[in-house]
């Protein structure tokens, strides 16, 4: 076959496109964004609340003074002003690290990429937990890797699985090459790592000869003030640590960095220059200045009053209009809660008629890639304000009702039982004794 009437090229692509994988998040956006819809899906930040006019001042003093610099080639490492300050951010999580093994990157979302592309063969095995970045697991499909998931539970990766997996991966003669994990007010589940288990994860990574890829978009965005201590903080040489501005600064500016151990770091950057040459130089001197010119502390604590603000609204309506045997987990930063639906439901066959509702969500499903995940969606409360946040919830409320109803008429309810907050899709039952891990796809 040399092709067909819709693609001619059809016998000419690669292998490797047939694990490219289409976002649920992308895919929503053009009914998402209709204003009668109340969208908590896409992850955007509330960019409404950065001082836009002293912004643009600053670009035009960017182009006036230094035009000739920032609308040039630059360095496929990154300008080094902008490293330093990265290198600066990174210390509030106790990281010590040199601006030499910083490699700036168009958003994190290439780091990823360029970490999965030096480090991984067609059927190499990368640990993920259970759920996982959307985002993440497209990059890790398009290079054929195999994605294991690992059971969360309210305080994170389970150690006990993580070990669990490996042990599987080697009686089926698997080669694990990394470790990929958002520890801090995880993308989508809303839940952070316990401290103790970041030091165990570690160790048992570092023993098995694992990479753990620590992605960290949200780390500065803890609503109690607090920041966590970086898994990078205390394992220098086995983690590769991945930052971006998109969620404290802005993401059209698409720019990210890899902190990795030296020798990591020389090949990242051949991979940088191979796709990109170098991360545009204009947006990291306009980050750089940023940076040095504003009081960028005092906006993330801004950022960080907004987000919980809304939060509250989020966990407060849920409360209110879900139906019992609706479960969903409390995050004490980020952007997003994790929401189980009751028994029996299926988040992704109900989403046109949300979507009808006047309310879109993304389907558990889009965060796995072993079927998990039907009776999942993922709750983002970062862009809405509060009214319409308590409105989006008031509508699926309803959406879930209705469904209930079908499902009780139509086929057994099995939806009996209080209402109630936490549980993880993918933690498996018994793994860790005295912890209440639910089964997947019932939490």
């Amino acid at each position: 076959m040399t092709g067909n009437s819709l693609d001619p090229y059809v016998a000419a692509y690669a292998r490797r496109t047939t694990g490219m994988r289409a976002s649920a998040i992308r895919a929503l956006f053009a009914v998402a964004s209709r204003p009668e819809v109340v969208s908590l899906a896409g992850g955007m930040p509330y960019l409404q609340s950065l001082p836009l006019r002293e912004i643009a001042a600053q670009v035009e003093r960017l182009i006036s003074d230094e035009g000739s610099v920032a609308l040039q080639y630059g360095s496929g490492q990154g300008i080094e002003p902008l490293r330093e300050q990265i290198c600066e951010i990174m210390s509030l999580e106790g990281i010590v690290a040199e601006p030499d093994d910083v490699v700036v990157t168009v958003g994190s979302q290439m780091a990823l990429d360029l970490v999965t592309k030096i480090f991984c063969d067609p059927g190499d095995v990368i640990l993920a937990e259970a759920p996982s970045y959307v985002g993440a697991l497209s990059v890790f499909s398009a290079y054929q890797t195999e994605v294991v998931h690992i059971a969360m539970d309210d305080s994170g990766l389970i150690p006990e699985a993580v070990e669990e997996a490996i042990a599987g991966c080697a009686a089926r003669g698997q080669r694990v090459k990394l470790l990929y994990t958002i520890p801090n007010f995880h993308n989508p589940a809303g839940v952070t790592l316990s401290a103790e288990r970041r030091a165990r994860i570690a160790e048992i990574c570092r023993a098995a000869g694992i990479a753990v890829l620590e992605d960290n978009p949200y780390g500065l965005l803890g609503f109690d003030g607090a920041t966590h201590r970086a898994i990078r903080a205390d394992d220098a040489d086995n983690v590769i640590y991945l930052g971006s501005f998109s969620k404290t600064f802005a993401p059209g500016l698409r720019i990210g960095w890899v902190l990795a151990p030296h020798a990591v770091r020389e090949k990242l950057v051949l991979a940088n220059e191979a796709a990109t040459l170098n991360p545009p130089v204009f947006n990291q001197m306009m980050i750089s200045r940023y940076l040095a010119s504003f009081d960028w502390k005092s906006q993330i604590k801004a950022y960080r009053q907004t987000y919980a603000e809304r939060r509250d609204a989020m966990l407060g309506a849920l409360s209110t209009h879900m139906p019992d045997g609706t479960h969903w987990t409390v995050p004490q930063g980020g952007f997003y809660v994790w929401l189980t639906a009751p028994p029996g439901l299926d988040t992704s066959a109900m989403l046109p008629r949300a979507v009808t509702a006047r309310v879109a969500y993304v389907p558990g499903t889009a965060f796995f890639t072993d079927g998990q995940g039907g009776s999942q969606m993922r709750l983002s409360f970062c862009f809405p304000t509060p009214d319409r946040i308590v409105e989006g919830v008031r509508r699926l409320g309803s959406v879930i009702d209705a469904e209930r109803e079908v499902r009780a008429t139509f086929g057994s309810d099995g939806m009996a039982g209080p209402r109630a907050t936490g549980g993880i899709a993918g933690a498996t039952p018994g793994v860790v004794a005295g912890v209440d891990a639910p089964s997947p796809n019932t939490a």
